[in-house]
């Protein structure tokens, strides 16, 4: 709700931030729903170029104008959800080779899974999905990959193992 609800006056450019200040929900405009929701966000260089280049492509790029204002309604509103994941977000996802169904909390899942397995601090992790609380972020968005899960367990087995019985830890001890 938040991303379809920024204007142009929301991205700070110099300041490397995205100030959220409202939320579209069924078309209606309105304040973000938690204090969390509120917080700015943090701009990452790539990410505002591709914000440049789209502002520079877009007819509407007045401060006061949707950064993903709907060309069919003259950029009075923006863009719908379904719209945005229809027209975009799907065959971009179909183009990158990801199969099955697209849908917007595929990309906060996905988010949350991969910064977890970065190595990132929960907090982080929290704030960049705007949740209110982490319960909500590994109950709800997170998961484990396999990668993770591999590799914690072969800490755990080199932990408990005598290295009489790992030839690597052994060839390493000696």
């Amino acid at each position: 709700s938040e991303l379809l609800a920024l204007k142009w006056s929301d991205i700070d450019f110099d300041n490397q931030q995205i100030n959220i200040s409202r939320g579209i929900v069924y078309g209606v405009v309105g304040k973000c729903k938690s204090k969390a929701s509120a917080k700015p966000v943090p701009l990452d260089s790539a990410l505002a170029d591709a914000l440049q280049l789209w502002k520079l492509a877009t007819p509407f790029r007045g401060d006061d104008d949707w950064v993903f204002a709907s060309p069919k309604l003259g950029g009075i509103k923006p863009l719908t959800p379904g719209m945005l994941l229809r027209w975009h977000l799907q065959p971009a996802a179909k183009m990158a080779g990801v199969e099955g169904s697209v849908g917007w909390h595929t990309f906060r899942r996905t988010i949350a899974t991969l910064f977890i397995a970065n190595g990132e601090n929960v907090k982080v992790v929290q704030d960049s999905l705007r949740h209110a609380n982490s319960k909500m972020t590994l109950d709800l968005y997170a998961q484990a990959t396999t990668t993770s899960k591999q590799a914690a367990q072969t800490k755990l087995i080199q932990m408990v193992l005598p290295a009489r019985l790992d030839p690597e830890r052994k060839a390493a001890e000696a």
